[in-house]
């Protein structure tokens, strides 16, 4: 089957098995293949669900179900979001898609990647013993709702950390460097090994580097 006749397939399938499970409450359901976020809830109530939860067993996408609930109570959220988390998401689909060629860039913005370099020295000899490793920064000038975005390669790897443009020109370089933390609590998981999310793991390091871990209800890796 080719590959976007394939993908069409999978998120048919996945929005119908919800919907047989008893998924209500929500405007519509949306499939993505991000590595940061697998499931969220949007304030607007769309249902963002990663594709590759197509594979997963019915038990599965009834956690999905009991962890956007708002009825649902934190001890069962809890337990519904190690159950999501434990799922092997890419090793039941055909691998992540390969990202498109990023834009070159732009002469005017190589002060502003100079500085996040020198940054993501300064902040990972201070919080993170000198330990990560060097990455590449690009400034975007799509993000709109995004302040910041790791990249990961087809193996997991991180490649690349992208600020917004508008975030820098906006809210000033202390928020930047907090962005820049939060991506680089991100870097920290991937070259560990461990999922690139926004879990337990994710907010305890979050916390002991000074970067307050979001209040929203998402489930991570790989915003």
């Amino acid at each position: 089957m080719h590959r976007l006749q394939q993908e069409l397939f999978d998120d048919e399938s996945l929005i119908q098995r919800l919907h047989a499970l008893g998924l209500a409450g929500v405007r519509r359901v949306e499939s993505h293949e991000n590595r940061s976020v697998m499931v969220s809830l949007t304030g607007s109530g769309i249902l963002r669900v990663h594709r590759g939860f197509a594979y997963a067993p019915d038990a599965v996408l009834a956690a999905i179900l009991t962890f956007v609930s708002p009825r649902t109570r934190r001890p069962r959220r809890r337990a519904a979001q190690q159950i999501i988390l434990a799922f092997p998401v890419y090793s039941n689909t055909r691998g992540p898609r390969r990202r498109p060629l990023r834009p070159k860039s732009r002469p005017e913005d190589r002060h502003l990647l100079r500085r996040l370099a020198q940054l993501h020295g300064l902040l990972g000899d201070r919080f993170f013993g000198g330990e990560l490793g060097r990455i590449r920064f690009r400034i975007s000038r799509q993000m709109r709702r995004k302040l910041g975005e790791l990249t990961l390669d087809a193996r997991d790897r991180p490649v690349e950390i992208a600020i917004s443009l508008r975030h820098i020109r906006s809210d000033g370089w202390q928020e930047v460097q907090h962005t820049l933390l939060h991506e680089m609590v991100h870097q920290w998981q991937a070259e560990r090994g461990l999922p690139v999310d926004h879990g337990a793991t994710f907010r305890r390091k979050a916390r002991s580097v000074g970067v307050a871990p979001r209040a929203v209800r998402d489930v991570g890796r790989t915003h």
